[in-house]
């Protein structure tokens, strides 16, 4: 596999399993996933593990054919002690707690493989600042050339102090990432089939059904998918789906030094996702798209899209 000369600087679990991969059916696609997460606690530490019971059909997803189809329902993921069916993963994300340290975004880049610069990501930071006797945010992310210079550096990120000599009424950072949405638009226009919602709540990319149209890419609303032009692939965030069907938590959650970003599974009403949507009052971003989005967001305001 060829790479970009960033993709050089990082050598992961998932760089070494696609260099082994070959041609891969669904149900072996979803166990290769998994067996990264044997060798994803020498990065980040083990959460608790997860039950398991016997696998149960499912419903047609969108733009599967009937082979495909069949296949995803026949030959459920090859994952030991898991099973998709017994799970609804979701997210939240407290902005109230988040400092823009960036540790999320460098944490996944290394977790999975992602080319080490700052226009390519698969979670991102973003800042919101009103300034004094304004009502319009001003919005900056890390890809902003002055953040850019800022950080010093091609595998580091940092916001810069624009702001330190002028008077701020309110400045706040959000997380993003993919939605993992109910009703995915990039599912809906996937030619292939490459796209795919799972039982379990995320929507995963097979890259052996993925020719790289880039469809999935448009079609997006919240600008979470992006293509690899080294792998012909198009890639985004699957929550570390290699780490959740282990046990673990996302990389991204894992290593947040303020506990802004809340995983879980909300078939479990004690979660701490499901425990953070109850007791918190949380909305999901662009809801009139009707993607029913499953990361949910304390502490945004209208300006945040």
């Amino acid at each position: 596999m060829n790479k970009l000369p960033s993709e050089e600087k990082v050598t992961t679990h998932h760089t070494k399993l696609e260099e082994e991969a070959g041609t891969l059916s669904r149900r072996d696609f979803l166990g290769f996933l998994g067996k990264g997460a044997a060798c994803a606690g020498a990065f980040i530490g083990a959460g608790a593990a997860i039950g398991a019971v016997e696998a149960e059909t499912g419903k047609h997803a969108f733009q599967q054919n009937d082979a495909q189809y069949e296949e995803a329902v026949n030959n459920p993921p090859q994952i030991p002690g898991y099973n998709w069916n017994d799970h609804q993963w979701a997210m939240g994300v407290d902005t109230t707690r988040c400092i823009g340290c960036l540790r999320c975004m460098e944490a996944c880049k290394m977790e999975n493989s992602v080319q080490m610069d700052a226009n390519h990501h698969r979670t991102w930071v973003e800042r919101y600042v009103y300034l004094e006797g304004s009502n319009t945010a001003l919005v900056d992310s890390q890809t902003d050339p002055k953040n850019i210079e800022n950080a010093g550096s091609e595998t580091k990120f940092r916001f810069d102090d624009r702001y330190r000599h002028v008077k701020v009424d309110k400045a706040f950072f959000v997380a993003k990432l993919c939605n993992q949405c109910e009703h995915p638009s990039c599912v809906q226009v996937c030619p292939t089939g490459a796209t795919f919602k799972s039982k379990d709540g995320p929507v995963l990319i097979d890259t052996t059904y993925c020719i790289g149209c880039q469809y999935c890419v448009q079609a997006c609303p919240y600008g979470a998918r992006s293509f690899n032009e080294s792998r012909g692939t198009a890639e985004k965030c699957n929550w570390c789906y290699h780490r959740i069907t282990k046990g673990l938590n996302p990389a991204c959650v894992e290593v947040c030094p303020t506990g802004s970003r809340i995983f879980g599974d909300r078939n479990d009403p004690e979660s701490p996702v499901s425990l953070f949507i109850r007791n918190n009052h949380v909305q999901v971003l662009k809801p009139e798209m009707g993607n029913a989005p499953n990361v949910f967001y304390k502490g945004t305001d209208k300006e945040v899209v």
